[in-house]
């Protein structure tokens, strides 16, 4: 049985608000009979600071009276409305049903076939596998290449779609920040670089009618 939160705290207080007998307060708080005593006595070692289950939402007023009139009667802990999820340990490794674990090598071929950009440790917390597992399958130098057949991790049930696409979706993403600008320098259009080159090569001349005359008169003199 679960048993509450604070067990000392809550022992004390139903030592002072109840006449539940010491083996079924012991019992609900997971504590030994005779500890439960030493705290009636005030003998406990430590100063306990009561706290009522009641409020707490761990029992009811009617589950402690109906106690208190079966000594036999052991009390229930109140379901809670809310269902807390259970941490997960950081660190631990993904443990994988020992019938899945020969799928993991499919699944990893599978990952870097069609998901180049996921990282070797991602592909190893994603699948609980090992980075050396993982490199020996992409660079095909596994002992068991041969039977190795891609197969998303999904299908055999190695993580779920979720978990799956979360990974993809921060590889990709870091993908794309590490990704060359694509609006650099652009060439010019092949119109305007003829057009420019066209009036480097053959600009106007200008011509001076006085010096042109004058020029034409000199000759005539000479004649």
């Amino acid at each position: 049985m679960t048993k509450p939160l604070m067990p000392k705290a809550t022992a004390m207080w139903l030592l002072n608000n109840t006449t539940l007998t010491f083996d079924q307060i012991g019992e609900f708080c997971a504590l030994h009979a005779l500890e439960i005593k030493a705290m009636a006595d005030d003998m406990h070692p430590e100063k306990i600071v009561p706290l009522n289950p009641v409020m707490m939402g761990q029992l009811t007023r009617e589950e402690i009276a109906a106690a208190e009139k079966d000594p036999r009667k052991r009390l229930v802990m109140t379901k809670s409305a809310v269902e807390v999820p259970t941490a997960k340990q950081k660190g631990k490794p993904r443990y994988t049903p020992v019938s899945r674990r020969q799928d993991k090598p499919d699944a990893i071929l599978w990952l870097v076939r069609n998901h180049p950009e996921v990282t070797d440790a991602e592909i190893g917390k994603l699948l609980g596998t090992t980075k050396s597992t993982i490199q020996l399958i992409r660079n095909r130098e596994h002992w068991n290449m041969a039977n190795i057949k891609p197969v998303d991790p999904v299908t055999l049930s190695l993580c779920s779609q979720l978990e799956l696409d979360l990974a993809v979706e921060k590889a990709s993403g870091r993908k794309a920040k590490t990704a060359p600008d694509p609006k650099g320098a652009t060439l010019k259009p092949a119109s305007d670089a003829v057009e420019q080159t066209s009036e480097e090569e053959a600009p106007q001349m200008k011509y001076d009618p006085a010096s042109v005359f004058a020029s034409f008169q000199r000759t005539k003199d000479k004649t």
